[in-house]
């Protein structure tokens, strides 16, 4: 094996290795919030922070991160993330009160950001354009294995160590991972001036879309209302503000001017939109809807990221050789499918149409998001694959925190503040009707986005 090969097997393992820890995280984390909420005597509306104040935190740097890492170096970024990875998860777990909690959260969060920015990145620079789509597809999957594994962990370590040891058992391992990458990934040439940084864009940018991202979870309440329209007007500013500074954080012109960057992460911002939140309402209906105990919900929701994780390394490596907007084009269309499916849901609906449903999901969800990521960082030069990075996980976050809004304003409209109660169950129904509807046909407006990204495979 030549050192060319061994490299980017290391860049590989250290990549995919990061992009389970994180999601497994967090899907772990939900598990233990109400083991949290006993022992600090929280709110549900408080233990909702502790993963809000992570995302926000996230979504906040994800862009100003991406673009030091395309100046400074992408390892050096993506070891000090894992590094602050690991002291975030140190001082969660060391967290004498619920508000610390959240702070060490947040503090967790910058270095999450870190990762996100640059971990696809590093991946996407190692490997030739012919073998992108296999281990972006790869990558794919180990995220997907992390949500899958992540409860069960995060079960069993909180019943037997305490909802502590998910942060202990996560400081060692990101300290492996980032001593790894340091010894083993390649250095790259940097030379930067401290004063060049955008700083300014980099304050307004992630204050906007703080506001934004949490005054679209409020809405429909006023104060929801007027935060996300302060969010769109800080957005607004920035780009002015962009548009004046001769090294922006953001360079507009990635949108401007090329296509197929812009419609793949548009049509991920409208495919994570109209898929995250799907768990939650079909959690809400196994449990109270169906009575079906929490662990066997859990079980039947693991058949979308099982299915996720098995297809993504082949639609990763089927983008290698068809167009990728092609087979993210036909992944939205079975996802918009499967979102039909959904909207049949009865108070008697058999287990298995559920199952078939979620299924259909995973695959749909598998065949768009490794070309979709694929076609993103194929679309861009070199020197801005931290960027392009950081707008994917961006994306993402904004797209999943839009999902939870659409839900919780249509509860809000259909439900009003009733709980989900055996006489409530037809309105919830009719309002989880109502929220499929949507996702549907968000999603197959995304297939339309989708298509127009153009051919990659001409332009390498």
């Amino acid at each position: 094996m030549n050192d060319a090969v061994r490299i980017r097997r290391i860049t590989l393992l250290v990549t995919t290795s990061s992009s389970f820890l994180t999601p497994f995280m967090g899907s772990a984390l939900n598990v233990a919030l109400p083991t949290i909420g006993k022992e600090f005597g929280a709110t549900a509306l408080m233990l909702g922070w502790v993963s809000t104040a992570y995302l926000l935190s996230s979504a906040m740097f994800l862009v100003p991160f991406g673009k030091l890492a395309d100046m400074m170096g992408k390892k050096r970024v993506f070891v000090w993330g894992l590094a602050l990875f690991s002291l975030g998860a140190l001082l969660s777990g060391l967290s004498p009160s619920l508000p610390w909690l959240i702070a060490f959260r947040a503090f967790h969060g910058i270095g999450g950001a870190m990762i996100f920015g640059t971990g696809v990145a590093i991946l996407t620079a190692a490997f030739p354009p012919q073998e992108r789509g296999r281990v972006l597809g790869i990558n794919v999957a180990s995220v997907y294995i992390g949500l899958s594994v992540g409860p069960f962990l995060g079960g069993l370590l909180t019943q037997y160590l305490g909802w502590r040891s998910i942060f202990y058992v996560a400081v060692p391992l990101s300290g492996l991972i980032a001593l790894l990458a340091r010894w083993k990934l390649r250095e790259e040439k940097w030379g930067w001036d401290v004063r060049s940084f955008d700083y300014m864009g980099s304050l307004v940018y992630g204050l906007s879309l703080a506001v934004l991202l949490y005054g679209f979870s409020r809405l429909p309440e006023p104060l929801g209302v007027g935060l996300t329209l302060a969010g769109i007007g800080g957005i607004g500013g920035f780009f002015l503000l962009e548009q004046r500074n001769p090294n922006p954080v953001l360079e507009l012109n990635l949108f401007a001017h090329n296509p197929a960057f812009t419609f793949s992460g548009l049509a991920a911002l409208i495919h994570y939109s109209a898929t995250a939140a799907v768990g939650f309402l079909l959690s809400l209906y196994l449990q109270s809807v169906r009575g079906i105990s929490p662990q066997a919900a859990g079980l039947i929701l693991l058949t979308q990221p099982v299915i996720q994780a098995l297809f993504s390394p082949l639609a990763g490596w089927a983008s290698d050789r068809i167009e990728p907007r092609v087979v993210a084009s036909a992944g939205m269309g079975l996802t918009t499918l499967g979102l039909l499916l959904l909207l049949r849901l009865e108070e008697a609906t058999a287990i298995s149409y559920v199952g078939i449903a979620l299924g259909l999901l995973g695959f749909g969800f598998a065949l768009f998001t490794s070309p979709n990521s694929n076609a993103i960082m194929s679309s861009v030069d070199r020197s801005h694959y931290g960027v392009a990075s950081a707008i994917l996980g961006t994306m993402r976050l904004i797209g999943q925190t839009m999902s939870m809004g659409i839900v919780m304003l249509i509860f809000a409209l259909w439900m009003g503040g009733q709980a989900i109660l055996p006489e409530t169950a037809p309105l919830f129904l009719q309002s989880m009707r109502v929220a499929f509807a949507v996702f549907a046909t968000l999603c197959f407006l995304g297939i339309f986005a989708s298509l127009a990204r153009g051919r990659i495979h001409a332009e390498r």
